[in-house]
């Protein structure tokens, strides 16, 4: 098994999918840490005119350092991705736990309540604001504490512009304001998703629930709902205020933080405020400009394949492959073959992509390496392929090519039919017959 890796991390299975991101478990291989890394497509949130807002996001979500929100370690990129480098949570969704337990009880309910208000405004006073409050983005802790995650949808308005016009979020948890498509601002719909949220906590079920979208909507704007009986009197006025249709009189989150019932047993989080956080992670992923990208694309490919020595020749040789000397039994060994080619390197390198995408496989490159990724023949296996273009000599180049991940006798096959579709670019060496007939010419001009 071929273990991916970006940097430092080790990529392991996937935990999670949102719409312009995965998200996978990974292993720092320094520390031994778990990570959660974020993937996002670079060509999507260009595409959606998205990378001020995710630049905003992360960098804030980077210098946001509160025990209820979910870390930011780190972010990488590659030219085609970008990973975010999260902290990995343990204790599952706080979803899953009203879904196995039903409704909390009120002390429980209240605890969670209460680290939520305090996670949400720390954000708010960052200038993030989350707008995609739900159950299923509140994790738990090893210790049972909130942490909320997902600022995928949050908003970071420009400076001088307060309201935001994106409908976006779980439609059950959305403000009123939101689904009516007039502009809102971010941190008041955030205080009524936090107040759909401590309902569902101490009722077991959402206050707003209609299959039709059309009811459920003219219920949320008319803030159409009933509190059960069993709660009590302090949480039903709390809720009751937060789920004001009214944006302008709808409670505040300090008038939250002033309520009685709010108030019970309330510890204050420890705030650690003065760590040194820098952005240089990412600033160099997002402030890259088109001009200096393509300039280094260009530089990329103005560079030289790597030159072979003597000593790289002796291993790459059929005949006395040291490799072989490393490897410990099948599951360790590495099919390669190679071909020589006198094209430039560049011709040989955009020859390989084009054949390797007719074939129907995607190409990463990078510099002279080229990896080949897809479905194997028989559509049942992912298949990867390493391909490689050395200089032998001013006018020969070499290309090397390794099975990175899928079968022996599938990656056989791809490199025959792969070799059959470059036959212009592969230099072969001349026969007898054609030396022959090569010094039967010269013979005849002299």
């Amino acid at each position: 098994m071929v273990v991916r890796k970006v940097g430092k991390y080790e990529i392991g299975r996937t935990i999670g999918e949102g719409t312009f991101a995965k998200v996978k478990f990974a292993q720092n291989t320094e520390t031994g840490e778990s990570v959660a890394m974020k993937i996002i497509d670079r060509s999507s949130i260009i595409k959606h005119k998205m990378v001020d807002q995710i630049k905003r996001e992360i960098s804030i979500m980077k210098l946001v350092r509160h025990p209820y929100v979910v870390r930011l370690h780190e972010v990488l990129a590659s030219r085609t991705k970008i990973y975010i480098i999260l902290e990995f949570i343990t204790g599952g969704e706080l979803f899953d736990k009203i879904v196995h337990h039903g409704r909390l009880s009120e002390g429980e309910a209240r605890r969670f309540f209460q680290q939520l208000i305090d996670g949400v405004d720390y954000c708010h006073s960052k200038g993030v604001y989350h707008r995609d409050l739900k159950p299923e983005n509140l994790l738990l802790d090893s210790l049972g504490n909130l942490r909320i995650s997902d600022f995928g949808l949050s908003a970071l308005p420009e400076q001088g512009v307060s309201l935001l016009r994106t409908t976006c979020g779980t439609p059950n948890y959305v403000a009123p304001e939101v689904l009516s498509h007039k502009g809102y601002d971010g941190a008041v719909a955030d205080v009524w998703s936090c107040g759909v949220i401590l309902y569902v906590l101490m009722a077991g079920y959402l206050p707003f629930d209609e299959l039709d979208l059309t009811t459920l909507y003219s219920k949320i704007e008319k803030a159409q709902f009933s509190c059960p009986t069993w709660f009590p009197v302090g949480a039903k006025s709390l809720i009751h205020s937060i789920l004001d249709p009214n944006p302008a009189t709808r409670i505040t989150i300090e008038q939250i933080r002033n309520d009685e019932w709010f108030q019970k047993n309330y510890v204050a989080p420890k705030i650690l405020e003065y760590e040194d956080v820098n952005l240089d992670d990412v600033n160099a992923v997002f402030d890259e400009t088109e001009e200096q990208r393509d300039s280094k694309h260009q530089s990329n490919e103005d560079m030289s394949p790597l030159v072979l020595n003597a000593f790289d020749l002796i291993i790459l040789s059929q005949g006395l492959n040291l490799a072989t000397m490393f490897d410990r039994g099948k599951d360790c060994m590495k099919y390669q073959t190679r071909f020589v080619s006198q094209k430039p390197a560049k011709v040989v390198l955009s020859s390989m992509e084009v054949v390797a995408q007719s074939m129907g496989f995607k190409t990463h490159i990078r510099n002279y390496k080229m990896r080949v990724e897809g479905l194997s023949a028989n559509k049942t296996s992912h298949f990867s392929i390493i391909l490689e273009i050395f200089e032998l000599a001013p006018t020969y180049y070499m290309v090397d090519i390794q099975k990175a991940a899928g079968d022996a006798s599938e990656f056989l096959k791809f490199y025959k039919n792969f070799c059959s579709n470059l036959e212009d670019i592969i230099w072969k060496p001349p026969t007898e017959s054609s030396k022959s007939k090569i010094s039967k010419s010269k013979s005849k001009k002299h």
